[in-house]
């Protein structure tokens, strides 16, 4: 989102940006002229009266959500928000691996299928998505968007500076994402145990599972062999050096983790609940091996051995395909603001 806020064309569009806490790894990417709308409070139970009141005395043309839970807030409110205010709903995960996962799958599956219709546009990170959306949920095919993830490679291979060179002999893999069981990051340390001990394994970022995650390392005897050094504002010469990027989520949309990878030249090996990642593999500009899809178990235990270490040069030359430009991403997403306003 902080990406295609950066790019809108100022000529045509004035963003502003409501966050429901000011807080936060991202907070110094927002530009200087946009407007930042603090409703200071992380809960949504708490937050929405303050989120349809900021919308209230803003009076925007459209308002554009990328958070399932305040998607549907949203939608529920719209009788409240000034008249002609169009909803753009951004939905992040695939709809038949996140809602059977969420505390209340059938409260949740009936929600979306109730309100996400009402939407005047939903933004989709891949057709496979769109496929779900119209089938699963019921939403018009005319009011869906396939929009890709901007992933800005120039200033991502530029920030891996100088980084760690591989150890001869060490196949090296990495891994990113919030330390919560979607990531699924515990059976991740449950493979490398059972790995030679030439395999290096590096967990970045942070969340609530940590301490269970560390204890699983301890337990199972790989702390020498898997790091997990906490969050970093830049991971990206971690991925670089690395050998492979691992995905072993058990639900995804579009992960920008590892389409950052890509664009550090570092193959990815992930499971198919990893959201549309097979639909970069098919891209006719994606270079071969760019992305190799395994489930989970023995097959991607096999992907994982078979690997083999990559050369010296790093960073390598970029893998992710060119529709993920930053600036490309921005004018298809202008279009589909005009469309609907």
């Amino acid at each position: 989102m902080l990406h295609l806020i950066e790019r809108l064309d100022r000529s045509q569009f004035s963003p502003s940006l409501i966050v429901l806490t000011g807080e936060g790894p991202l907070a110094n990417r927002l530009p200087r002229d946009v407007p930042l709308i603090d409703l200071a409070r992380p809960r949504l139970r708490h937050a929405w009266p303050a989120l349809i009141g900021a919308i209230r005395r803003a009076r925007p043309r459209a308002v554009v959500s990328s958070l399932g839970y305040v998607n549907l807030a949203l939608l529920a409110g719209r009788w409240l928000l000034p008249f002609g205010t169009r909803l753009v709903l951004r939905e992040a995960n695939m709809p038949s691996l996140s809602l059977p996962a969420s505390p209340r799958p059938g409260l949740t599956r009936w929600l979306y299928r109730s309100y996400y219709p009402r939407a005047h546009a939903v933004i989709c990170t891949s057709h496979l998505m769109v496929g779900e959306m119209a089938g699963a949920i019921g939403v018009d095919r005319k009011r869906l968007h396939v929009l890709p993830n901007p992933v800005d490679a120039s200033a991502i291979r530029e920030a891996t500076g100088a980084m760690q060179m591989p150890e001869a002999g060490i196949r090296h893999f990495v891994a990113s994402g919030r330390f919560t069981r979607q990531k699924g990051f515990d059976r991740l340390i449950a493979l490398f145990a059972d790995m030679l001990a030439d395999h290096r394994l590096t967990i970045l970022s942070d969340g609530p599972e940590r301490p269970a995650l560390l204890a699983e390392c301890e337990r199972r005897g790989v702390g020498g062999r898997i790091e997990m050094p906490g969050f970093d504002g830049n991971p990206w010469p971690y991925y670089a050096s690395a050998d492979a990027f691992l995905m072993p989520s058990r639900w995804e949309g579009m992960p920008n983790a590892a389409l950052e990878a890509l664009a550090c030249g570092t193959p990815i090996i992930a499971t198919p609940e990893s959201g549309a990642l097979a639909e970069v593999a098919a891209a006719a500009a994606a270079p071969k091996g760019a992305v190799t899809i395994a489930p989970w178990g023995k097959d991607f235990a096999a992907a994982v051995a078979e690997l083999r270490a990559g050369g010296s040069e790093r960073p390598r030359p970029s893998l992710l395909p060119p529709e993920h430009e930053p600036a490309a991403v921005a004018r298809r997403f202008e279009g589909i603001l005009r469309q609907i306003c």
